[in-house]
């Protein structure tokens, strides 16, 4: 599936991919970005709670541990839509997108 960026968030994206070089902040990155998406879908339901809640808590543990690994806080410190943009990298990264970017008019 193709996803469009227009410049801002394509710009977001590079500064995003800035923060994360570290081989080990990525590879964290890929194990608790999906963990954390698998885990708000259960987390509407009685019975998935507690898978939920453990789900993501380890999820952001793995991301914390790439970011003392890479040496540098967390991107959505700074700007909450990284969060997204985590989302976004790691979808790439996985091959479920392949992103377009707008030019600036």
């Amino acid at each position: 599936m193709k996803v469009r960026l227009d410049p801002e968030w394509s710009l977001l994206l590079e500064q995003y991919k800035g923060d994360h070089q570290d081989r080990r902040n990525q590879l964290t990155h890929m194990i608790g970005i999906p963990m954390i998406l698998a885990s708000l879908p259960l987390a509407i339901s009685i019975v998935g709670l507690p898978v939920a809640v453990g789900l993501f808590t380890v999820g952001w543990g793995f991301q914390f541990a790439g970011h003392a690994f890479e040496g540098n806080d967390p991107a959505f410190f700074g700007d909450r839509r990284n969060l997204v943009v985590g989302v976004i990298w790691w979808a790439q990264k996985s091959g479920l997108i392949e992103l377009e970017h707008a030019v600036a008019a």
